[in-house]
């Protein structure tokens, strides 16, 4: 395994997200053009500058050799206001991506390990994602980390 820092992204972390972010969105509109913009990406810096400072979503970054190699965009999500589900704390990944030439380095599960005990530290019940059918890799690899089905999302297109 590599040497690797997780830490919560800072500012001056923004142009090495944004690198990562291009290529997670390349996946996605590569899979589904029909949803995704080709050359686009998730976040403006802007907004990318909100979320570094809000405690209610962390992102976490992994540094190697000086350079952000992957990222961990997690949300707290909780229902208070529902009868019909308890209100568990979950940690939401709403974004996890390592730069594509550091795969298979281990810096995404490194990236996992250290959401997992965030989440436990913070008092969630548990951490959730959602995935793309079609991303196979992606689909591999939180299988092998521990992930199990929790629900499943259909559609028909019209």
């Amino acid at each position: 395994m590599c040497e690797v820092t997780i830490r919560r992204a800072k500012f001056k972390d923004i142009p090495q997200l944004d690198k990562l972010l291009f290529e997670v969105h390349k996946i996605h509109s590569d899979i589904r053009p029909d949803l995704f913009t080709v050359g686009e990406k998730k976040y403006t810096d802007e907004e990318l500058e909100r979320i570094i400072v809000d405690e209610q979503k962390p992102i976490f970054v992994a540094e190697h050799n000086g350079k952000v190699k992957g990222y961990a965009f997690c949300i707290f999500k909780q229902d208070l206001e529902s009868k019909s589900v308890t209100n568990i704390k979950t940690l939401y990944i709403d974004d996890l991506c390592v730069d594509e030439d550091t795969r298979g380095m281990h810096i995404g599960t490194k990236l996992y390990n250290h959401v997992i005990d965030f989440a436990r530290k913070s008092g969630c019940y548990n951490v959730t994602l959602n995935v793309w059918a079609g991303n196979d890799g992606a689909m591999k690899f939180y299988e092998r980390i521990g992930f199990k089905v929790q629900k499943i999302g259909m559609e028909t297109i019209l």
